[in-house]
């Protein structure tokens, strides 16, 4: 999964060098002018972390920190040319999860990033979030938002394999020595009868994710948001 990263800054050269290091680092950027900018593409778009500077027209860095801080459970990074412990104080009782003061470190920001990310959950290996789905490999738990989808074991395990690694074609025999084990005996069309319940159970999620039919070939998942 694609980690979006929405930049909030009025300064259209910080936004530019912001976009080229995130984007180095193969994140996807989403560029907002303004406080207010940002509110919109938070409600349209699938935001993972925001970096808000604080000093910006119409809704300055402070507020917007406030508002995502009760819609939405999202890392934020503070951006400011200001050190002071009261200016950082005031960024924390805002909301922010981290600060940092310009001009800063390229290789600083993204540690910082990585660092709220994982804290997160969202680049935990033992996590995997597609959209507003995510699976837990540690506890066996797939949840949509506060929803628990509850899965059999194999159904999870053949799940969680394909999720965990988007895009990339499994065949048949490669899924049964991953999930049922180099000893299984069984008939390999078992695989496609976990995939059709699969597809049963995570029909109202379609909008999420697909599990594709490679002909000839065998099965892969797409991430769509």
């Amino acid at each position: 999964m694609k980690i979006n990263i929405l930049i909030a800054d009025d300064d259209s050269s910080i936004r530019s060098l912001l976009k080229f290091i995130l984007s180095k680092e193969g994140y996807n950027v989403y560029e907002a002018i303004h406080g207010e900018d940002a509110s919109h593409i938070l409600a349209h778009s699938q935001i993972h972390l925001a970096v808000i500077d604080i000093m910006m027209p119409f809704k300055n860095g402070l507020e917007l920190c406030q508002e995502i801080r009760h819609l939405y459970d999202i890392p934020i990074l503070l951006l400011t040319a200001k050190g002071e412990l009261i200016d950082k104080e005031k960024g924390y009782s805002s909301g922010t999860d981290d600060y940092l003061v310009k001009p800063f470190e390229p290789k600083e920001l993204i540690f910082r990033i990585k660092a709220l990310l994982r804290r997160y959950q969202l680049i935990s290996p033992n996590f995997i979030r597609m959209g507003d789905i995510i699976i837990d490999r540690e506890s066996y738990v797939v949840k949509h938002g506060n929803t628990i989808i509850d899965l059999p074991l194999k159904e999870f395990q053949l799940f969680a394999q394909l999720a965990s690694n988007t895009g990339r074609i499994y065949t048949r025999d490669q899924l049964i020595q991953l999930i049922w084990g180099i000893d299984y005996s069984g008939d390999t069309r078992t695989v496609d009868v976990h995939i059709k319940r699969l597809r049963e159970r995570f029909a109202p999620y379609d909008n999420q994710f697909i599990i594709t039919t490679v002909r000839g070939l065998g099965y892969k998942l797409e991430v769509l948001v």
